[in-house]
């Protein structure tokens, strides 16, 4: 069983807005984890993207989405969100979210769980 499964991409405009979804089915809940998206274009290496701190929930961002994407987490649906804003087709990408307990926040090799991304495309 995949522990997290993002939903919530499409194909949109440039300017367009969407928002990601991402349900966890891990043991603990959320907030116990640095929760994370990062995103993958074809030919290119993942990338980070933005993340949520454990607890209070800090978050912290890419220089490419930093004042366009906002990350949330909603504890008590155990789901996290990526809220993308202002889309640019650069932004094409598959989408994943990653959950890790400490390390880099922005390495992708720090992180435990995956799920199986949803398909981000942003047409001109």
């Amino acid at each position: 069983q995949v522990p997290l499964v993002e939903s919530g991409g499409g194909l949109v405009q440039a300017g367009d807005s969407l928002r990601l979804s991402c349900a966890s089915s891990l043991r603990s809940p959320l907030s116990l984890y640095v929760m994370s998206w990062f995103r993958q274009a074809p030919g290119k290496e993942r990338e980070f993207v933005a993340t949520i701190t454990k607890g209070d929930g800090d978050s912290y961002y890419s220089d490419s989405v930093k004042g366009r994407f906002t990350i949330s987490r909603d504890d008590a649906k155990n789901t996290l969100y990526l809220q993308m804003n202002s889309l640019k087709p650069e932004d094409t990408a598959l989408y994943y979210c990653a959950a890790q307990y400490s390390g880099y926040y922005y390495r992708p090799s720090e992180y435990l769980y995956w799920g199986q991304g949803t398909q981000v495309t942003v047409s001109s």
